[in-house]
């Protein structure tokens, strides 16, 4: 399970740290694709094939299917991490994510994501900790 909140810049080369809680989790060989809200998604490979095994049933008739299967199939990279703890971020994904120097790497249960800093600021503010609470409530996240 991928979780936490790590900060690392990334390099010239777009070369990103992988934290060390993750390398583990990750594995040798891991996949980064394009994700949701304007972030990369990172699936070890387990989590990959599965995810690639729902996008693969999706009807071909259906154009809405197949948007989403480009979007995430496309995308996709597969990455390895380097000696010193990196790996190559293509830059297309780069600009996709709007990465420039500063990203924020966060574990989010089944995947880790890869933001800009501002757009990570932007996805995580909350006003008021009641939305929170009332949106736990919707989805059935009673404490």
């Amino acid at each position: 399970m991928f979780k936490g909140e790590y900060r690392h810049s990334i390099d010239m080369k777009g070369r990103l740290t992988v934290p060390v809680k993750m390398r583990e989790t990750l594995g040798e060989a891991f996949v980064v694709t394009k994700g949701l809200d304007g972030c990369l998604f990172v699936f070890d490979m387990n989590g990959w094939e599965a995810f690639e095994e729902k996008l693969l049933a999706l009807p071909l008739n259906n154009p809405d299917a197949r948007q989403l299967s480009r979007f995430f199939l496309a995308g996709a990279v597969d990455a390895k991490i380097d000696k010193q703890g990196r790996i190559l971020i293509p830059a297309n994904l780069l600009s996709y994510a709007q990465i420039q120097k500063e990203a924020v790497v966060a574990g989010v249960g089944n995947r880790a994501e890869i933001w800009s800093e501002a757009r990570y600021e932007g996805a995580t503010a909350f006003d008021d900790i009641n939305d929170i609470a009332t949106k736990m409530n919707d989805y059935g996240l009673v404490l």
